[in-house]
């Protein structure tokens, strides 16, 4: 599916350490929503995904160049976990993407006009160490954790 952003430093390549391993490729996510049309408005008009295939039970979505479907599900029973990192409570499960760093900011900038409640409030994380990245998180509507990241030197993604 096409769609979404990438941007030319995010190109696919294989992680390091890994010689036989293929280029990255789009994964496929699929992740229980209780509301459809909050679901559409929040991946497709808030988060500018293109939508792809639907039925009354799910909606493929373009996420940044991967596959996201979201399904028709009961509401969750439980909370979140969460675990410290940097000084603050990530919420797991979460998912997201890495973006090339300037369009993170200006991502960033448009998700705080359409008023997202961040549970992370974007910042620099591990500032001016290995593996320094931006990050923010928030939830979509049916309390799924996403997490948009990236870094300044893509050769960090993987870094120790």
């Amino acid at each position: 599916m096409g769609g979404g952003r990438t941007g030319g430093d995010n190109e696919a390549r294989p992680a390091p350490n890994e010689p036989d391993m293929p280029t990255l490729t789009p994964f496929h996510l699929a992740l229980p929503v209780h509301d459809l049309a909050a679901a559409r408005q929040f991946y497709g008009s808030l988060l500018g995904c293109a939508e792809g295939r639907s039925s009354s039970e799910w909606i493929d979505f373009a996420f940044f160049g991967h596959q996201l479907v979201a399904h028709l599900a009961p509401p969750k029973a439980q909370g979140d976990h969460h675990n410290k990192v940097d000084g603050h409570q990530v919420p797991v499960p979460h998912f997201g993407v890495v973006l090339e760093w300037a369009y993170f900011h200006t991502f960033a900038a448009r998700l705080r006009e359409q008023g997202i409640a961040f549970v992370i409030e974007p910042y620099i994380r591990f500032a001016g160490l290995v593996g320094e990245q931006a990050t923010m998180f928030f939830y979509d509507p049916s309390g799924n954790a996403l997490e948009f990241k990236a870094f300044k030197d893509m050769s960090q993604l993987f870094a120790k």
